[in-house]
């Protein structure tokens, strides 16, 4: 059985990114479980989960074929995990300005506080085809190497967290900072905040990223069928 409150998060995150106008039809989010394995969400319209949602489906590591009922891009979420154990949880979206600014050829490099939790350049998979295969997807976690966010060109992003919640937090700060950049290009030539200022603000990462999670899932329609634990909830069920 898995924790109840992995799932709740997979729904939440559907629906924030959805809300946030980060996915449309695709888009996929996985955790790590206790076991090892991952439980990513289906392959559907991210903003259609739900909290009672059965669809979510268990991917062992180092499986060599995918099981039935899973998005074929889920090799890009077991390629990242195996590379990484500090990675708890893997997001993909399609955040526009991140994908127009690839296309134009413009870094990505931190020119505010909070770009600079995505690290001091995002890198680019340059391979515009989808990761549908092994091979593929660990090129792709070869590329973001110890990063946090990859943008594809012409094909999305990727970002990763401890949790569900850092790792699309940090999708929104993608698509915020893009939308910086391109601004800042349209006015004049963008100036990268110093090391010394990115270290600062990264040193406040898990703090700021949580307080982006919160405000991303408070943006969920009240319409939607789904609503995330309170506080009280969540300390009953880390005592269960």
């Amino acid at each position: 059985m898995f924790s109840r409150i992995i799932l709740d998060e997979l729904a939440q995150a559907g629906q924030a990114l959805a809300a946030a106008g980060l996915v449309t039809a695709f888009g996929h989010v996985s955790a790590r479980t206790e076991g090892g394995s991952l439980l990513i969400t289906p392959p559907r319209p991210p903003g259609s989960m739900t909290a009672s949602d059965t669809d979510f489906t268990e991917i062992a590591p180092g499986t060599s074929a995918l099981p039935d009922g899973v998005p074929r891009e889920a090799w890009i979420h077991l390629a990242l995990a195996a590379s990484r154990p500090d990675i708890g949880a893997v997001c993909r979206a399609q955040p526009r300005a991140a994908t127009a600014a690839v296309a134009s050829g413009l870094p990505l490099r931190p020119l505010h506080g909070q770009g600079a939790l995505l690290g001091p350049q995002v890198p680019v998979f340059e391979d515009p085809r989808l990761v549908r295969d092994p091979l593929r997807a660990a090129a792709l976690a070869e590329t973001m190497g110890d990063g946090v966010a990859l943008v594809m060109r012409g094909n999305g992003a990727v970002t990763v967290g401890e949790t569900v919640g850092e790792a699309v937090a940090r999708m929104w700060i993608l698509e915020e900072s893009a939308r910086l950049a391109l601004s800042a290009t349209a006015a004049g030539t963008p100036v990268p905040l110093a090391e010394a200022d990115q270290q600062a603000w990264r040193a406040t990462g898990s703090e700021l990223l949580n307080r982006i999670w919160q405000y991303l899932i408070s943006a969920i329609p009240p319409t939607a069928s789904m609503k995330g634990p309170s506080r009280e909830q969540r300390r009953e069920q880390r005592r269960e």
